[in-house]
């Protein structure tokens, strides 16, 4: 049987192929704008059907059907990173959160992760019969190397990606052709505050350094500072659009690139159509499957790596809480300490926490004297290197307690300065 006559036997509808999951199994979705939507949406219809299914995944986008109250009782939701459609469901108890570093969790599937079933949203198949996990690489791999079922939604709209994204349609259980558009993550807007951000970051950043940075208006905005460098390089755990218009320009060119040169590496991708575009069939984007994408070993060899990531709040040590306000986990660790150890590494390298002074519309500082209670640390004051507010610059890797708080004081907004400078007067008299 050739591959094509094995691809036809396959074909099924959406409806016959959940009929593989059973009560009681653990089913592994493939996240971010890869989440599969027919299953997503079969599932919540048929929900009266199921007892006792586990479903893991990442951050998502589209409606996560499943995580609505139609999945209560049926499905139990269990991730490591929380998003808008999934914070709601975990804080109400009907899912569960599991910290966990980024890199680590293709090889939980099977143990920590339940992974009887695998559903992945695929491109069409190429003509060896090999079809590509296109913009969500990370995990799905390691799912249907793991799974007993494959369930793949063969996307006749996804990009097809190279790198760590082939699966031969012999390794599927079913397959269900569709032709429905990605979700698309517009950028966000850029204020004066995004814009000093990324004028500051943009002063860390040399001439052939690779970056990793992440989606939203920060990152966006330190994107629009660097059209003036050269030989800048990618390797990140995932990018959206701000980095297409850069690559075409050349600015982004990896020729210095000491890991994958020339190449534009990532784990997953998520943004707009034009995005999507950009990426499919493009030679010069490597996906790499999350294990080495954001093995700290593998980022620490590439030279002057800058790794740029957010945070909810850092305190006066340099404690940074990313991902919990308080003991509410808003979002998960994601690969900031992964690529700030593997920054660390690089010869060269720096990493960079940049954030808005304030938040809460300027009510709140995010420089604190003491994290939330039950607040968790993300990254350690051990591994801090350099924090960057719309104030400047404040360099802490190396530095005494007492450096820290005067140097993170300078870049906190003027109206939480005299707070902040009273508790630096108790801790150092």
């Amino acid at each position: 049987m050739n591959w094509k006559e094995l691809y036809n036997s396959k074909l099924t509808t959406i409806e016959q192929a959940i009929k593989s999951i059973h009560d009681g199994d653990g089913v592994v979705m493939a996240d971010a704008a890869g989440a599969p939507r027919m299953t997503e949406q079969a599932l919540a219809l048929h929900a009266e059907d199921y007892h006792d299914v586990s479903i893991y995944h990442m951050l998502t986008l589209g409606e996560g059907e499943t995580l609505g109250t139609v999945g209560y009782g049926h499905f139990r939701h269990l991730t490591n990173f929380l998003a808008p459609n999934s914070r709601e469901h975990v804080w109400s108890g009907n899912g569960d959160y599991a910290p966990a570093f980024f890199k680590d969790v293709a090889r939980m599937l099977g143990k920590e992760i339940a992974c009887d079933v695998a559903v992945l949203t695929t491109t069409r198949p190429n003509s060896e019969g090999f079809v590509s996990v296109g913009v969500s690489c990370d995990y799905s791999i390691a799912a249907a190397k793991k799974a007993r079922t494959v369930i793949i939604e063969a996307n006749a709209q996804m990009p097809f990606t190279h790198g760590d994204t082939l699966l031969h349609i012999s390794e599927a259980t079913h397959i269900v052709e569709c032709d429905y558009p990605l979700p698309e993550l517009q950028p966000a807007p850029i204020g004066p505050v995004e814009q000093a951000i990324g004028r500051y970051c943009a002063q860390l950043i040399d001439d052939g350094a690779t970056l990793q940075l992440g989606i939203g208006a920060i990152p966006d905005a330190v994107l629009a500072e660097l059209k003036g460098k050269h030989d800048l390089a990618i390797h990140t755990e995932m990018f959206s659009d701000g980095v297409v218009d850069l690559a075409l320009s050349g600015v982004i060119n990896g020729k210095r690139k000491t890991v994958y040169p020339g190449k534009i590496v990532a784990t997953f991708v998520m943004g707009t159509k034009k995005l999507y575009d950009f990426l499919d069939n493009n030679p010069m984007v490597e996906m790499l499957t999350v294990d080495k994408a954001n093995d700290p070993y593998i980022i620490g060899q590439n030279d002057n790596m800058v790794a740029i990531n957010s945070c909810i709040e850092i305190d006066l040590q340099g404690q940074v809480a990313a991902e919990s306000m308080g003991l509410k986990q808003f979002s998960g660790t994601g690969g900031q300490v992964d690529f700030i150890r593997g920054a660390a590494f690089s010869r060269g390298g720096k990493s960079i926490i940049a954030m808005p002074s304030t938040a809460a519309r300027g009510k709140v500082s995010r420089i604190v004297p003491f994290l939330q209670p039950g607040a968790a640390v993300t990254t350690s004051r051990n591994d801090i290197d350099y924090v960057v507010t719309e104030y400047g610059i404040a360099h802490l890797w190396g530095r005494s307690l007492r450096e820290r708080a005067r140097s993170l004081i300078a870049i906190a907004h003027p109206d939480f300065r005299p707070m902040l400078t009273e508790e630096f007067l108790r801790r150092f008299p």
